[in-house]
């Protein structure tokens, strides 16, 4: 949690008054309790919580309910407006899993464009780059984007997925 608050907050120093955050998170039971996350995004400007309604999924616990959505919390600095007509979607997004990618939790390229695309954004910052999804979508949107990621092995994979989605050779 602290980890969490502390990217959060770097975020937050180095995003315009225009900006905002789409900040994924699955909800976890832990100790037989839900954990929404309150605990994370608590004291952030939380304009709005964007639910992923995604297929399916593992569980092996018979104490709850197959998980089938994840949360999107908004956070967003004062001057932020979405993009025009980008409140018509609604905030229950239905997008399917992501398949075929070999990170433990990718989240799907479309899931990261519906975010992109409701804003105005010319360059899209992703901390937790992993496979490359955001960059995937914010090249798809037309958008500059800035990825970092600490795991040598998830930035090969995200170079190779970049690369592929460009066409051109991997590097």
């Amino acid at each position: 949690v602290e980890w969490q608050r502390s990217c959060l907050t770097a975020m937050m120093r180095v995003l315009r008054n225009d900006g905002a955050i789409f900040y994924n998170h699955k909800w976890r039971v832990q100790g037989g309790l839900l954990q929404d996350r309150h605990d994370i995004v608590q004291g952030f400007p939380l304009r709005q919580i964007i639910i992923w309604q995604r297929s399916g999924g593992i569980n092996f616990n018979a104490g709850y309910f197959l998980p089938t959505y994840e949360v999107i919390y908004m956070i967003c600095k004062p001057g932020f407006k979405l993009a025009p007509k980008a409140n018509a979607q609604g905030d229950v997004w239905t997008i399917s899993q992501e398949n075929n990618n070999p990170h433990p939790a990718p989240f799907p390229v479309e899931l990261a464009q519906r975010c992109i695309r409701s804003t105005n954004a010319e360059i899209v910052l992703d901390p937790f780059l992993g496979s490359g999804s955001t960059a995937i979508a914010a090249e798809a949107c037309g958008r500059k984007w800035i990825g970092l990621e600490i795991s040598d092995e998830y930035c090969k994979l995200a170079r190779e997925r970049i690369s592929s989605v460009r066409g051109l050779p991997f590097e």
